[in-house]
């Protein structure tokens, strides 16, 4: 895995405060934990810091949680750093795509959907574009490899793609008009591409007498 860094001090925000709403979320999280386990509502906090931020994690934001949750700074500086859900500096405002690039994807057609990033978005990962509106990465498996390629973009992954879908994809992201997540083709989840293969009828009832 890549050395992962906060945004240089030019970026970082002077400050941070939680809005009323998520600082009553964050509460709420915490006082789903028996006593001493608070600590363990750090990922769910900072993922809603995040939303609420603009799509990245800043320090200011960092030590807020950190204050927050009676936690040493640097524990949640390690937790930011160490998982890729969580941005270290500023995206697209309107989409951050993280490419699968783990074998599955790579093997059918994640590069072709690298491809269309640095076309559309900027050559380089972790650069926004110039109307400010996307960014990209490649990063490791997002846990759909069997509709692979795929991408996620904020919490939701959109799966199956071809060149052309990501383009539509990024379409519906530019214009407000937000795609539906999950395959982009016709199959429900994870069923097979082709169809059932399997259980196309009612069930069969069990010889009488049986109890299993």
């Amino acid at each position: 895995m890549a050395v992962r860094r906060l945004a240089p001090k030019e970026v970082q925000p002077a400050s941070f405060a939680f809005s009323a709403e998520n600082l009553a979320w964050a509460k709420a999280q915490i006082e789903k934990y028996p006593p001493g386990r608070q600590q363990s509502a750090v990922i769910p906090i900072l993922w809603r810091v995040q939303e609420q931020h603009d799509g990245w994690v800043s320090e200011v934001a960092i030590r807020a949680v950190a204050d927050l949750l009676e936690m040493p700074y640097i524990r949640v500086l390690e937790i930011a750093t160490f998982y890729t859900m969580f941005q270290l500096e500023p995206v697209g405002k309107k989409a951050h795509v993280q490419v699968c690039g783990t074998t599955p994807c790579m093997l059918r057609g994640a590069k072709d959907l690298i491809e269309v990033c640095k076309h559309r978005i900027h050559h380089d990962p972790f650069h926004v574009s110039a109307d400010g509106n996307f960014s990209w990465e490649e990063v490791e498996c997002l846990g759909a490899c069997v509709n692979a390629p795929m991408v996620m973009i904020w919490k939701d992954t959109y799966e199956d793609l071809t060149p052309e879908s990501l383009n539509r994809v990024l379409d519906g992201f530019e214009t407000g008009n937000l795609p539906k997540p999950g395959p982009q083709i016709d199959r429900q989840y994870a069923a097979p591409v082709a169809g059932l293969t399997s259980l196309k009828g009612e069930a069969a009832s069990s010889p009488k007498g049986d109890k299993s």
